[in-house]
């Protein structure tokens, strides 16, 4: 198989680092070429040394502007701030460029496939409205907290539907960006607002839970109620669940539904796809960010879910989970996106 060429959006941020480490040794993929905005002109290695240690094979690579007339690569990847994404992302697409997004510009698009690849890849079927201008397109993956939630509420979903769902996030300080929150703000402190996060969680959930009708996305009809906090930690995302449902449940039963659990992408066998998407934990004081945040056979791709108990009400599931914003909330879900499309003949 020829190896397809991917350019990086926003390759000298720290998620743009991710996605260089994920994506050095790709038996798909291949770094062509590398953007950023303060270090146009500059040496990969030497605009990221701050970073990262940076692979020898793109330390050399020359930043270059993000316009797609300079791009060499058949896919692009983009990890922009939602700010300059809708303006540049569209300069892509208008190219005639596959594009790959995590900024929030374009997630609620109609038209547009908000994608965890185990959990909505039927929903993949909205890039042929978009392909009938240009050819290119563009997939957005979710805010790093709904990835965590999304994917364990799926098989909660498919075996005992759900009515509601309350969700308090425990965020790490990394899911801010570098260089992030300031020290003397979130030592020994928690910050219990994160701009525009919780309508995020709450909308992108019932994006991705919704079902595909042929041409567009009918959203999940249940409430989805988050209360989203930062705090001291430098990765993971740790949320407790709570979680109506419609049929009544069983402990045993939902723990198994969770070990279970397997999508597409394990089903296809994709190079970043984990061979369990859920990791079940029975020690009682877990998950925790610092022991379980690399959890899986893909280090960092599994989230971990934890405390796994019935409410007062037999109708009622209550959970924590645990993913890693970095990995599985960014780079990694991009990169499995892109393995997905791949495979089923979008891209290449």
């Amino acid at each position: 198989m020829k190896k397809i060429k991917v350019g990086i959006l926003g390759a000298t941020g720290m998620v743009g680092v991710e996605y260089v480490d994920f994506l050095i040794n790709h038996p798909w993929f291949k770094i062509s070429t590398l953007s950023g905005k303060k270090s146009v002109g500059r040496k990969y290695g030497e605009a990221v040394k701050a970073l990262s240690n940076v692979p020898r094979e793109v330390g050399d690579l020359e930043v270059i502007d993000p316009d797609p007339r300079k791009f060499d690569a058949d896919l692009v990847f983009s990890s922009l701030p939602s700010e300059a994404a809708r303006e540049v992302e569209r300069e892509f697409i208008d190219h005639g460029f596959p594009v790959i997004s995590e900024a929030s510009a374009y997630r609620m698009e109609k038209d547009v496939p908000l994608i965890i690849p185990e959990v909505n890849p039927e929903h993949l079927e909205l890039i042929r409205n978009q392909k009938k201008n240009s050819g290119g397109f563009i997939v957005t993956t979710p805010n790093c907290t709904a990835v965590g939630l999304v994917l364990s509420l799926k098989p909660v979903l498919e075996y005992y539907g759900i009515k509601k769902v309350v969700v308090a996030t425990y965020q790490a300080i990394t899911g801010a960006g570098f260089p992030g929150v300031p020290s003397y703000s979130i030592l020994g402190n928690v910050i219990p607002y994160i701009k525009k996060e919780e309508e995020k969680v709450s909308e992108e959930t019932k994006k991705i839970l919704g079902r595909f009708n042929g041409s567009s996305i009918e959203y999940a009809s249940f409430p989805v109620e988050a209360s989203c906090a930062r705090v001291p930690t430098i990765d993971g995302h740790l949320e407790a669940v709570y979680v109506e449902t419609e049929r009544e449940v069983h402990l045993d039963e939902a723990v198994e539904i969770f070990r279970r659990f397997r999508g597409e992408p394990q089903k296809l066998s994709l190079p970043t796809a984990p061979r369990e998407p859920i990791i079940v934990t029975e020690i009682e004081d877990r998950p925790q960010p610092r022991l379980d945040v690399d959890a899986g056979s893909v280090p960092g791709m599994s989230i971990v879910v934890g405390r796994v108990r019935r409410g007062e009400s037999n109708n009622v599931l209550k959970y924590f989970v645990l993913s890693h914003n970095r990995i599985r909330g960014a780079a990694g879900t991009a990169i499995l996106t892109a393995e997905l499309l791949t495979a089923k003949g979008y891209i290449g």
